[in-house]
Parts: structure tokens; C-alpha cells; sequence
């Protein structure tokens, strides 16, 4: 497999899990999720990665987030699941189980605390992407797993030649890295980074790059224009949409992808409640954002921001389809 046997691109939204508030997982919520990323139209979603919460969730969790998210979807958009673990054979059983659920690809980032060198990265993905027939992207995500696969030269590209390897998803915080990802890879697989800005609307248009898969998928409303306009090739479109994208996401995001206000995934779903998304509740060791004068930051920027009327028409156009 290659880039060109998938159509992965544009807006992707990484979905929260959302938990109850007693820390059960809330799967009439993730259905729901799953219909308000329809009606926004975005290009595709990922159950189960950061922004899911996969470290809090059992492994019969997970399995269920994937079922109930791959059923909700009903091939509307591309559904792929995160199965980061520890072990190769962990990740390799969840695999399985996405491939029989019906998703349409798998994710990992490397095994997170364990600080592999690239000889056993290497191989820990050719174990977990033989497990399956899926096609699989590659997850670089050093806040997460504190090892950066694009400081190493080369790595990349001996990660695009394994078979079914399609994309990669290129976290690095580090935008001149994931910049050298485009320019190594973006021939031979599809690149999901940071294009959502002016820059990165020159790289999409000449140099190469995919799409963005973001947290929870809040900004879809600025996100999914965007890309609509890219690929029509209509620049001055492209960048308002950007433009109203990085004024939102700036004001919660920090450039190492650390939260402005909370902790990136608490932050949120505190939005995500204030526009009255099914985003739910987060599970421990994470705590809620409870704090007033928090919460009134948060909604003075979806009041500036207009996400909030925004989001409303873009549901709206997606349900008159």
C-alpha cells in the first residue's frame, strides 16, 4: 500500500471519549459525537488517540468506543482507531478487533514511557502493522511518548517503505521538523501535521502535506472551509479560514500543544460543554475545568472566536445535504 490507496485528507477531528459524570463510558454520547461530525462534514476522525483518552480506558473500553464509533459512522467518513500500547502484542490485539469491528484504519504512536531507540520503533511497527490488513498511520506524538521520531534522519522514510503504512500523523511541535517530513515522505504516504495557518497553506499548495487531525474537533467550523477551499484552490477563501482557525485555536493551544487555561483534553471538553457538544467528562488521573474565572476565560474566547455561531451553520448546511 501507498498514499494512493487511501483518500485520507482534509479536517479530522481526534475524538474525545466521553465518560459520565461518575467515569462510565458514555457510548449514547459518542454516537452522538460521531452524528455532529457528520452534519459538520468533516473528512474523517480518530477514535481512541490522545484526545480519547486511551490511557484511562480497559481494553474492553476501547473495544467498545470502537465498535459504538465505527456503528454511528456507517461509512460516512473514514474511521480509524488508535491502538498505542506498551507491547507490540497489545497493540497488535486491538488491531484485530478494529479490523473486524469494520474501521478503515489502525493508528499507534510508538510504545509511550518506554523510549525506544529507531532500530525497535522499526520493529515494533512491522509487528503491529502485519497484524492486519488495514491500512495504518504512523503516529509522531513526542508530548505524549517523549521520543520525537523525526530527529532522527531517515526514520520516517523506513517507516513509509513497511507495507500498508499510508500516512503519518506528524505531532512533533516542531514545525521546521514536520516541514522534513512533508519533503521526505508526502510522495510516498499522506501527512497529517499543522497547515492551519497562512504557512501552512503554501506548503499544502507546493510542497505537499494532507490535512490536520486536531482535538476534538471544535474548530471544525473554521477547519473544514479551509480545506474545502484548498482543494478547490481558492487561496484568498483559504486564508480568511485560517486566518479565523489560528485566532481561535491560538488563544487555547500553545505551540508544544499544552493547553492556554488546563490540561489540553479537560480544556476541551469545558469547551465542548460550553457549546453544548457531547464531549462528556474527563476520567482520572485528569480532573475538570471547574474553576470560574477558567470557565469565563474559555467562554469569552468561543464568544470572540464566533465558533459558536459558526458551528451552527456549518450543522446546518450538513443537515440540509
Amino acid at each position: 500500500m501507498n498514499r494512493d490507496d487511501v483518500a485520507w485528507s482534509g479536517y479530522w477531528p481526534a475524538a474525545p471519549t466521553p465518560f459520565t459524570a461518575t467515569g462510565a463510558l458514555d457510548t449514547d454520547a459518542l454516537g452522538s459525537l460521531m452524528n455532529l461530525y457528520a452534519d459538520m462534514r468533516v473528512d474523517g476522525v480518530l477514535i481512541n488517540g490522545s484526545t480519547g483518552e486511551w490511557f484511562s480506558q480497559s481494553d474492553s473500553e476501547r473495544r467498545t468506543a470502537t465498535e459504538v464509533a465505527v456503528d454511528a459512522v456507517a461509512g460516512r467518513f473514514p474511521v480509524v482507531i488508535g491502538v498505542s500500547a506498551y507491547t507490540p502484542a497489545e497493540s497488535s490485539s486491538l488491531a484485530k478487533h478494529a479490523e473486524s469491528a469494520g474501521a478503515d484504519g489502525i493508528l499507534a504512536t510508538p510504545p509511550p514511557y518506554v523510549h525506544p531507540s529507531p532500530d525497535e520503533i522499526v520493529s515494533y511497527y512491522e509487528s503491529v502493522v502485519s497484524a492486519t490488513s488495514l491500512p495504518f498511520m504512523v503516529y509522531n506524538w513526542p508530548r505524549g511518548v517523549a521520543v520525537d521520531m523525526g530527529s532522527t534522519p531517515g526514520l520516517f522514510s523506513r517507516l513509509a517503505d513497511i507495507d500498508n503504512v499510508v500516512a503519518i500523523k506528524d505531532s512533533t511541535g516542531d514545525w521546521l521538523k514536520m516541514l522534513d517530513t512533508v519533503e521526505a515522505v508526502s510522495e510516498r504516504v499522506r501527512v497529517f501535521g499543522s497547515f492551519l495557518h497562512r504557512r501552512g497553506l503554501a506548503t499544502l499548495l507546493d510542497l505537499g502535506g494532507d490535512g490536520n487531525i486536531d482535538g476534538g474537533g471544535v474548530g471544525a467550523p473554521f477547519a473544514v472551509p479551509f480545506y474545502r477551499a484548498v482543494a478547490e484552490r481558492d487561496v484568498d477563501a483559504a486564508r480568511m479560514w485560517a486566518d479565523k482557525y489560528r485566532a481561535y485555536s491560538s488563544r487555547l493551544i500553545n505551540g508544544d500543544y499544552s493547553g492556554v487555561y488546563a490540561s489540553p483534553i479537560p480544556q476541551l471538553k469545558a469547551v465542548m460543554n460550553l457549546l453544548g457538544q457531547p464531549g462528556g467528562h474527563v476520567r482520572s488521573p485528569l480532573l475538570p475545568v471547574t474553576d470560574a474565572s477558567t470557565l469565563a476565560a474559555l467562554q469569552a474566547v468561543v464568544d470572540e472566536s464566533g465558533i459558536a455561531e459558526a458551528s451552527a451553520q456549518l450543522v446546518g448546511v450538513g443537515n440540509a445535504r
